[in-house]
């Protein structure tokens, strides 16, 4: 009976590893044993943690669709979610703005722009992203999924603005509205003040613009990595000097780090 249950141990440590919501199952919950359920699991899972029942629950399933597990299952990049981010991207960028302009009347359009900036960045969204869990329910590929995709940032922010994408589609903007005002708009101000949503690139054009210097230019130093783990470096010039380099694994947060 002992040896049984030590093999019984190793197996389930396997399949832990390739499965991760078999980590901390929780009362009543089934073994996925296949893709599709694998894939529907998931769903009922995250559709729990926004407090959203989906209607058609293949426009989130499609939102979690990554990029790599799109191609692990010989698909191309129009399964996955990437249209689902360029649309949820569209979206979050409108209901901010709305609700932002309602929020500050006398506030000018300039600074709008800055704090919707603040709100939508990559750092805001992966945190919002972790806040519902969704890195654990992320279909990633197998490797991606060994090399941390599930606590990568950008990952995590493209996920989060699919499933925006994927609630338009299935319920319009109201969900929307919904879901963002218990979670993304919900503490605006105290968010505001905390150096996480500083937005670099605002204030480094303020005080160019406010010394007579002009815009800082953004020019792009590399590109290192694959498609779906990119490391960009990107410098910084102020009035034709070159004045700082940043990185990041997308092109804003490298603009960001080389403005600060």
């Amino acid at each position: 009976m002992s040896y049984r249950r030590n093999i019984l141990h190793v197996l389930q440590q396997f399949l832990s590893s390739r499965l991760p919501f078999l980590n901390a199952p929780e009362t009543g919950e089934e073994h996925p044993d296949d893709q599709k359920v694998v894939e529907q699991f998931y769903a009922r899972q995250v559709q729990k943690n926004i407090a959203y029942q989906f209607k058609d629950t293949s426009y989130l399933i499609h939102a979690l669709k990554h990029r790599s597990y799109a191609y692990a299952q010989e698909l191309t990049g129009v399964h996955s979610n990437e249209r689902l981010e360029f649309l949820g991207d569209a979206v979050l960028d409108l209901v901010v703005s709305e609700r932002i302009y309602i929020k500050y009347p006398k506030r000018r359009e300039g600074r709008l722009t800055q704090l919707r900036s603040l709100l939508v960045n990559k750092s805001s969204l992966a945190q919002q992203a972790r806040s519902i869990k969704l890195g654990k329910y992320l279909l990633l590929s197998e490797s991606e999924a060994r090399s941390g995709g599930r606590h990568r940032d950008s990952i995590l922010a493209d996920g989060y603005e699919s499933i925006i994408g994927a609630m338009y589609l299935d319920g319009g903007i109201e969900p929307v509205r919904v879901f963002l005002d218990k979670t993304l708009l919900a503490n605006i101000e105290t968010q505001n003040r905390s150096d996480l949503w500083r937005n670099y690139k605002s204030a480094l054009l303020e005080y160019t613009q406010g010394a007579g210097k002009g815009q800082p230019k953004y020019r792009i130093e590399s590109e290192i990595g694959p498609d779906h783990d990119k490391m960009f470096t990107v410098e910084v010039y102020i009035a034709g000097t070159f004045v700082g380099r940043g990185t990041g694994s997308s092109k804003k947060d490298a603009e960001q780090d080389a403005a600060r």
